[in-house]
């Protein structure tokens, strides 16, 4: 089923096997537009302090289901609890947000800018405007505080509207397609703010259709493809859904050492390729050794959450992550 979710593979979600409590938790979230189901029976559950991902192409429900988390929408089905709360707006201060959509009033300036965000979370205008002041200074963008938003370039207007998310201390951090527009430099910077943040004990939470940023961030993930959610838990779960892959290269070309080799063994020039037995590593190296194969070359290769998310999503839906990546390279 290469257009939608198998649903024998979609997973039956339970709250994480983890000690924290939960930042948000959700079960059975359904939105409907009008003849369209845009979510369809999301469960997800977010550990204080993690850094979570939510990873699918565009189309695939993440920021219905972020709206949905934060109160912007109410589910049509479903509940949730955002820091404890079943009204997400009672906790409103205590929660960043940057959405998709970027916007900031050109005639503002920078610091005044985060300033207002920053008010629209309680905080008082005096106190935002020290704290933006502060912030641009410490990224590197104190020169630039006094400048109005159209005469600053993209990139950092971008961090400005990031900062004023970030200004008023929250809890929980909610990032909507953070990394889209941004160059590979500032890229960087965000990801070493999100891991910042995780050690500040603050709980991030984002979307993204770029496989690499939840790799390299996230502890945890949930795939979303078609308004499901195949797939809930941490990244080394998703991955390990994959055996991992065994490259070989021997002396020998024949032997009483090619009965150790699965059956799915296939050759590839001078390697052998297979997926690693169950049993382990140690039982094929010595039945290599005692065959007198002549092992020159054996190594062990992990699958990636690419793979993982293949699997999981099927390769339509990364089909269509890829083309979004790559078109956002080519922009």
């Amino acid at each position: 089923m290469d257009s939608q979710i198998d649903e024998r593979r979609v997973t039956q979600l339970a709250p994480a096997d983890d000690a924290r409590p939960l930042a948000i938790e959700a079960r059975g979230l359904v939105k409907r537009f009008d003849d369209t189901l845009a979510v369809d029976g999301v469960d997800i559950y977010v550990p204080e302090g993690a850094i979570y991902g939510i990873l699918g192409p565009n189309g695939a429900g993440k920021t219905t289901t972020l709206r949905m988390l934060l109160g912007i929408i109410d589910p049509d089905e479903g509940e949730r609890r955002l820091l404890g709360h079943d009204r997400p707006h009672e906790v409103a201060r205590l929660v960043g947000y940057l959405p998709e959509e970027r916007g900031l009033y050109p005639s503002m300036k920078a610091y005044e800018a985060i300033a207002f965000l920053g008010a629209l979370r309680g905080m008082p205008l005096k106190v935002g405007r020290e704290r933006g002041r502060e912030l641009l200074e410490n990224h590197g963008l104190g020169y630039a505080a006094d400048r109005q938003i159209r005469q600053l370039s993209k990139g950092m207007a971008q961090t400005v509207q990031l900062l004023g998310t970030l200004v008023h201390k929250p809890k929980l951090v909610v990032f909507d397609e953070p990394f889209s527009g941004l160059d590979a430099l500032n890229q960087g910077k965000l990801e070493r703010m999100i891991r910042t943040l995780a050690d500040e004990g603050t709980t991030v939470i984002f979307s993204t259709h770029v496989i690499a940023h939840a790799e390299r961030l996230c502890e945890q993930v949930a795939i979303i493809a078609g308004g499901k959610v195949p797939f809930a838990g941490s990244v080394d779960v998703a991955r390990d859904r994959i055996p991992p892959q065994v490259r070989l290269e021997t002396r020998a070309q024949t032997g009483a050492w090619r009965s150790a080799l699965p059956e799915d063994a296939r050759q590839e020039g001078q390697a052998w390729y297979f997926n690693l037995p169950e049993t382990g590593v140690e039982p094929l190296l010595r039945a290599l050794i005692e065959g007198e194969a002549g092992i020159t070359s054996l190594s062990i290769e992990r699958a990636g959450l690419h793979d993982a998310f293949v699997s999981i999503a099927g390769e339509a839906a990364a089909r269509a992550l890829e083309a979004e990546t790559g078109e956002e390279r080519a922009a």
